[in-house]
């Protein structure tokens, strides 16, 4: 099967899509090499950029949400329905662990007694008082879900991955730039 137009994605999704995909990587590139956060820890250097990129990465998902709900894409009728329900249990667990995760790396960073600042500029209120247990144990949990939306990462490429090579149908090709959907 060729590779035809279909109702793609447009210019602010792509864009979104691909700035999320961004931070997501300086964001795991940044937590590979920053110090191990403990009772001495400083905020500053890595610590302080994971969490600027964590606010970021939350705002732009926010707003990619928001754009998605509000300029819904159909899907193709080249779709399996166990492709239909996969994709969805995987683009909606990939929102879903995306706010968490930033969310509870948030209040983590309050209760250290930290503040979170977007773009490293704009102080964001403190979700979790200082030397909360929740706090605490948000981060924690934060530490977790690490993985668990890499996974979740690694299932989206391998299904875009699919449809390009594979089926060789036009999934893939709507969220990119040269789909002459734009």
């Amino acid at each position: 099967m060729a590779m035809t137009p279909a109702p793609g994605y447009g210019i602010v999704a792509k864009l979104l899509h691909w700035l999320i995909f961004a931070l997501l990587a300086v964001q795991y590139t940044i937590g590979s090499i920053m110090p191990h956060i403990g009772r001495n820890s400083l905020d500053e250097g890595w610590v302080a950029w994971h969490f600027s990129v964590g606010a970021a990465i939350l705002f732009f998902i926010v707003i990619r949400l928001v754009w998605r709900l509000l300029h819904p894409v159909p899907l193709l009728p080249t779709m399996e329905s166990w492709e239909t329900r996969l994709s969805g249990i995987t683009h909606w667990a990939l929102y879903l662990l995306i706010v968490v995760m930033t969310l509870l790396g948030w209040a983590a960073t309050n209760a250290r007694g930290w503040q979170v600042k977007l773009f490293g500029i704009i102080p964001l209120p403190a979700l979790a008082p200082k030397d909360s247990s929740w706090g605490h144990a948000a981060g924690d949990v934060h530490n977790v879900l690490v993985y668990v939306l890499l996974a979740f990462i690694g299932l989206h490429v391998v299904g875009a991955l699919y449809h390009y090579f594979i089926k060789r149908d036009a999934v893939a090709a709507r969220m990119f730039f040269s789909s002459g959907r734009d």
